[in-house]
């Protein structure tokens, strides 16, 4: 669920993650040939930020920049004088320069002029951004261990090659990450394994949108015991196979951990050259432990000349012609005399 609130609020509450680079802070510049004196030349310029036109000067997390608008030798625009807060105050020499000004991975630039006599007129510089806040649960409720947890943030565009761009990544939960006003992509991850969520959130300028993305997923703790609720026995490896028979997870450990996403899982453990095996389901929300038996051992490979010795023998179909072997049960076969009939029958007949 989303919701947003006013961004001087939110300040209050949360740890900001702005991702701006740390510059040196400086808070004037003089020229190193100067032929006054700088009390005579500097001016006072004060500058404010807005992260919207309706709304009052930010009065944190603001990160200012002043550059000279002549490249130096390595092509870059020199750093003249930078401030982190709020509001800020520069003593300037009279000529042009650029101002940043950057509200996390917001920002805006535009030229300052500051004049040869006078005072220099109030600087008002419009942001058009907002914050975001992320955090995440297991389940409906299950509240989930902030060192467990991270978030990148994308454009909501997808580029020629079909690839998002990274706006920032490794986002902590419960920090307040400054962001231009839009859609973003963000990808939630709960431990190391495959619990991924992914979300589109939107950010409204002048407002911090607290996003609590819900999580699919459980935290399973394995086992290989002998007998139902006994000790963990060591030395044994882990993996582990979702439905399919992809292999998810690995681990050398009594007693490993992982975060899974919900649905239908093998667990095979191996000890001592034997492997042992149990189907269980992961349920969001639902941490809980994974007994395997010593009991419940993988069959080993069949013994293929026991096998074979097992086997019926299949004949090949007999002809007619062909006389069916002699079974234990059967006489033998009547020999050529003893079918021929006695000598000095009554018929009086020859076989021939």
């Amino acid at each position: 669920m989303n919701t947003a609130v006013p961004a001087q609020d939110a300040f209050k509450e949360f740890k900001q993650l702005d991702g701006s680079v740390k510059m040196p802070k400086l808070n004037a510049f003089v020229a190193p040939n100067g032929e006054n004196s700088p009390a005579r030349t500097l001016r006072d310029v004060s500058l404010e930020a807005k992260l919207t036109p309706q709304s009052g000067p930010q009065q944190q997390g603001l990160a200012w920049y002043v550059f000279s608008p002549i490249a130096g030798a390595d092509g870059k625009l020199p750093l003249v004088a930078s401030s982190r807060g709020g509001s800020a105050s520069f003593h300037l020499l009279p000529g042009d320069y650029f101002v940043n000004v950057s509200f996390g991975r917001a920002g805006v630039t535009k030229r300052l002029s500051v004049p040869e006599s006078g005072d220099p007129q109030k600087q008002t510089m419009v942001l058009d951004a907002g914050g975001m806040v992320l955090n995440a649960v297991s389940g409906p409720d299950v509240r989930i261990p902030p060192n467990e947890l991270s978030f990148s943030i994308y454009s909501s565009e997808t580029k020629e090659d079909g690839e998002r761009g990274l706006v920032m990544d490794d986002v902590k939960p419960n920090t307040l990450v400054g962001l231009s006003a839009g859609t973003y992509h963000v990808v939630s991850e709960y431990g190391e394994v495959n619990a991924v969520i992914r979300a589109d959130i939107q950010v409204e300028a002048g407002k911090v949108t607290e996003a609590t993305i819900q999580h699919r997923a459980a935290k399973i703790t394995f086992k290989l015991v002998s007998d139902a609720g006994g000790e963990a026995i060591a030395d044994t490896a882990w993996s582990i196979l979702t439905a399919a028979g992809d292999i998810v997870g690995e681990s050398v450990s009594a007693f490993p951990t992982m975060v899974l996403a919900e649905g239908r899982y093998t667990a095979v453990a191996r000890n001592k050259d034997k492997i042992y095996q149990r189907d269980f389901t992961v349920a969001a929300g639902m941490n809980t432990d994974v007994e395997v038996l010593m009991k419940q051992q993988q069959p080993q490979e069949v013994d293929t000349e026991q096998s074979a010795r097992q086997l019926p023998i299949q004949m090949p179909p007999m002809r007619q012609s062909q006389i069916p072997p002699a079974t234990t049960n059967q006489q033998p076969l009547p020999t050529y005399e003893q079918l021929a009939p006695a000598a000095g029958g009554d018929d009086g007949d020859s076989m021939d």
